[in-house]
């Protein structure tokens, strides 16, 4: 008889719950069928030393991270989709994101009674929270509705993105969610050079290259305001190219300097590539706030508006 110490456990069997499509195409999987739930995952996470949102082999990012985690938990592979997908040192405070799982796996880890009153999902929470290194939190885990999808069914998202001009530069406990800019800014001209930009365009001279990606955006706010020391920029549109918003807020930077004219970057929206004019602002002040969607019987709607490639007739 072998010893006790020399009998070995066989690892757990790991199933793959998305489509080899969804893998390939990095597209979520929208119909969820045999036996899987959707569960919406809201999410905040510090982005300083995440290589942005999305799963890179050999990086550490968030999807990554959260994937290897609910892969423990569930002893299969999961996938996790996202709203944004946001660049590397960048934060959030209202990501949102899905995944899907096989119902037998999520009764299998679920425990039957949570405390008395709390949300159905709380103890998963809980459970979660100790997989999850510190600068990622899964804040509230819920069933989501049908026809729900993280990215596509979402009408709009929300950025700040946060200035200090304080001679010292920023307060210690902000210093990673903060950029500092010594140099004095024309607040109000920031704001005049914003309305421009505000509306559906092509905002190529604000994007970086991505193949095949439409670089046709709704730019639905972008506002100044100033509090002292602090300056923050609102941002809200139906979606975000690659880098868009840090561009945005360099060009007005370069605007509030007063090295450009407000009506400079109602010139910058004719451009066909990313422009070389200015820079993008650096990322640790920028942080996703929140991701609105439709009411629950317009879900799936909205996925097929999103997916349609928009064009925009040039003068």
């Amino acid at each position: 008889m072998r010893s006790p110490r020399s009998r070995r456990r066989n690892p757990p069997r790991i199933r793959t719950l998305t489509s080899p499509d969804a893998v390939n195409t990095n597209l979520p999987v929208t119909d969820t069928g045999g036996g899987q739930v959707r569960l919406r995952l809201d999410i905040a996470y510090d982005g300083t030393e995440f290589t942005g949102w999305a799963a890179q082999e050999g990086y550490r990012t968030v999807a990554g991270v959260l994937e290897e985690a609910f892969s423990t938990i569930f002893r299969a592979r999961t996938r996790v989709f996202g709203a944004g997908r946001t660049d590397t040192g960048v934060h959030a405070t209202g990501q949102v994101a899905h995944l899907d799982v096989m119902a037998d796996a999520l009764a299998h880890v679920y425990p039957r009674h949570g405390r008395p009153g709390e949300p159905e999902f709380r103890p998963l929470v809980r459970r979660l929270a100790r997989f999850l290194p510190q600068d990622v939190r899964v804040r509230e885990i819920t069933r989501a509705p049908a026809g729900f999808d993280a990215r596509f069914s979402a009408l709009r998202r929300h950025y700040e993105y946060r200035l200090s001009l304080a001679p010292y530069g920023v307060e210690p406990h902000a210093a990673r969610y903060v950029t500092a800019w010594t140099r004095p800014l024309d607040v109000a001209a920031m704001n005049v050079a914003s309305r421009y930009l505000v509306g559906l365009h092509d905002f190529a001279a604000f994007c970086r290259h991505r193949p095949g990606a439409t670089t046709i955006r709704d730019l639905q706010r972008l506002e100044w305001v100033r509090d002292g020391d602090a300056v923050t920029a609102y941002v809200t549109a139906d979606a975000f190219c690659w880098s868009m918003v840090r561009s945005l807020v360099g060009a007005l930077l370069a605007v509030g300097e007063g090295r450009r004219k407000p009506s400079w970057c109602a010139s910058l929206l004719t451009a066909d590539a990313r422009s070389s004019d200015f820079a993008a602002a650096p990322a640790r002040g920028l942080t996703l706030t929140g991701v609105d969607y439709p009411p629950d019987d317009e879900l799936a709607a909205r996925i097929t508006v999103t997916r349609d490639l928009r064009t925009l007739n040039r003068p």
